[in-house]
């Protein structure tokens, strides 16, 4: 922990408790059950106070000349919540069982999107270890777990956090997400973390009261935006950058997810997305870790090669364009944004064979361009996944509307982006099919709450096909609980073998044909419902989709003796392809 600027470190000393708090010149600190101590102002808006008695499972708070107390912002642990004391964590005290874990490389990436509150009924780390042996046999090889950063509640999608180096105390302690993380190397299951660096949550961030946080040069959704490159932001990039550090070294994870990084507003010569990337790999050492952006601009030069093919500054990308297309060919929506996506499987044929499918062209949907050109990059730097929390919680139900889909159209887009040179991505049960809506929820007090009922109205009232009547109350208990698996299903369902079979011919067949792919060598046709792809792939292989995403048997649009025929779905109709026919083939490039 001394490593660390923010936070209590352990001295010989005592412990030293420490509170950047530029906008004030003197700060007290208020062990629990003591009076306030004046800490020393040691310069640079610093604030100091050693305690010699102090010690694991000491809380508390700072407190400001006006009186308001606060919990540290870099508390380690907050067991009542984000406006309770912070504790004293010494998290070198965890013993790990997997100390040379160095990771997996990204082509071996099968990800598993979950929340931790949902995923199991209890919603804590230690009931989702004991899950850990059915996503090993499943065949995934790395965890996405949505949000932990503390946030005010009993619930949340975790995006509203306002402590980032705090794991939520309704999942456990930090130690328990410690044991998950040192159980799912065990298994050979990566860890990765979705961090939110673009906004703070609005219950419970107290640190615009003693340092500046935010600036009104930047604009962002949810108001001004951070403070990366005005007056003081050396200290608030600081801060951000060692908690991604802190994630990595700390609790030895293998990467993150970043939200919404269209939103991190820098004009600094280095931006704080190049500096954060650099610095954590730096950190990590020789360990494989992997950044993954959601990047609703499409900006490919974040994921820039180099000359031999190795990452500069972030792995990939979540590939929206890709859900959309298959979405469309699975549910026949058009309404909102899908409508841009609409028409024939080109689109699809877009999206397989170079990323992107608007490249820079004009997106209706958003009155402007949108993209940049991706065709150069290799497939491996973008996530394909037809479901996640996004796309299912934007709905006014947050029902996953895939899942009630014919089950041929299912098994086809499955076998679509499973067997894709993308990395693919499932989200929570869908390998069982399961049914449980995963809606936004919340739990702030009563005034915040009836704003966020307000807004969520508002938002999905403009898309068609939507009554805001038909909105769950996403602050409401039952609306939580709804969102939990139901794992009693897992035994009846009727598409887990399948899923399973997928990914075995995935690690077998697919994988190790990634490592050293090069970019930029894939091609794509189709006309109406029927697909090909071909990638020119490494081992001097190329690989080749024949597919038709419709309910018609359709006319192919390439040969197909092109190889040896790896996986086969959906029955002939003399030269036509079947109605959802999806055909993957192996051959000599």
């Amino acid at each position: 922990m001394t490593k660390m600027t923010f936070g209590p470190a352990f001295t010989e000393k005592g412990i030293l408790f420490r509170l950047w708090a530029p906008l004030h010149e003197s700060v007290s600190l208020k062990l629990e059950g003591a009076p306030p101590r004046p800490m020393q102002a040691v310069g640079n808006g610093w604030h100091h106070y050693t305690v010699a008695d102090a010690s694991v499972g000491t809380l508390y708070r700072f407190v400001l000349p006006d009186g308001l107390e606060i919990p540290d912002p870099a508390s380690r642990f907050q067991p009542q919540d984000v406006h309770g004391p912070s504790e004293v964590v010494d998290l070198s005290l965890y013993r790990w069982k997997t100390s040379d874990w160095a990771g997996r490389p990204w082509e071996e990436m099968v990800i598993y999107e979950m929340h931790i509150g949902c995923f199991t009924p209890e919603g804590t780390f230690k009931a989702a270890i004991e899950r850990l042996d059915h996503l090993q046999a499943l065949g995934v090889t790395a965890l996405q777990i949505m949000p932990l950063s503390e946030f005010p509640g009993r619930y949340s999608w975790g995006y509203d956090g306002v402590l980032p180096y705090a794991p939520d105390s309704s999942y456990g302690r930090p130690e328990d997400f410690m044991a998950l993380v040192d159980a799912a190397h065990q298994r050979g299951i990566s860890v990765f973390l979705d961090v939110v660096y673009n906004h703070f949550g609005p219950d419970g961030n107290y640190i615009p009261s003693y340092a500046p946080l935010f600036t009104d040069h930047h604009k962002t959704p949810w108001g001004n935006g951070i403070n990366y490159d005005g007056d003081g932001s050396e200290m608030i990039r600081e801060f951000i950058i060692q908690n991604a550090i802190y994630w990595i070294t700390e609790f030895r994870l293998d990467g993150f997810r970043f939200d919404a990084v269209h939103a991190i507003k820098d004009d600094s010569a280095e931006h704080l997305l190049h500096a954060l990337a650099r610095r954590v790999r730096a950190a990590a050492s020789d360990r494989h870790v992997h950044l993954i952006v959601e990047n609703e601009e499409n900006d490919s030069e974040l994921l820039t090669r180099g000359k031999n093919g190795e990452v500069k500054l972030f792995t990939a990308q979540w590939n929206d364009d890709v859900h959309h297309v298959l979405h469309i060919t699975a549910t026949g929506e058009t309404f909102g944004y899908y409508a841009d996506y609409a028409g024939d499987a080109g689109k699809l044929g877009r999206a397989l064979a170079e990323g992107f499918v608007f490249q820079g062209e004009h997106m209706p949907y958003r009155g402007g361009s949108r993209g940049r050109p991706s065709g150069h990059l290799p497939p491996t730097a973008f996530i394909s996944f037809i479901q996640n929390h996004d796309q299912i919680g934007n709905r006014a139900l947050g029902d996953r509307v895939l899942a009630s889909s014919p089950a041929d159209v299912v098994k086809a887009v499955a076998a679509i982006y499973l067997l894709a040179p993308e990395i693919p991505m499932l989200f929570m049960g869908e390998e069982w099919g399961a049914k449980e809506p995963f809606p936004f929820f919340c739990d702030f007090d009563e005034d915040l709450n009836e704003k966020v009922r307000k807004g969520r109205r508002e938002e999905l009232s403009r898309l068609p096909g939507f009554d805001a009547d038909d909105l769950l109350d996403p602050t409401a208990p039952s609306t939580f609980a709804a969102a939990k698996l139901d794992w009693s299903k897992l035994a009846s369902s009727d598409v887990l073998g399948f899923y399973r079979m997928l990914l075995d011919l995935r690690h077998r067949r697919i994988v190790p044909l990634l490592k050293g792919a090069g970019a930029g060598k894939a091609v794509y046709r189709s006309a109406g419902s029927a697909l090909a792809v071909d990638w020119t792939l490494a081992q001097n292989r190329s690989l080749h989709l024949h597919a038709n995403l419709g309910a018609e048997a359709a006319a192919p649009v390439s040969q197909q003796d092109d190889g040896e025929t790896i996986f086969g779905l959906g029955g002939s109709d003399g030269d036509n392809l079947a109605p959802w026919m999806v055909i993957w083939k192996v051959s000599e490039a």
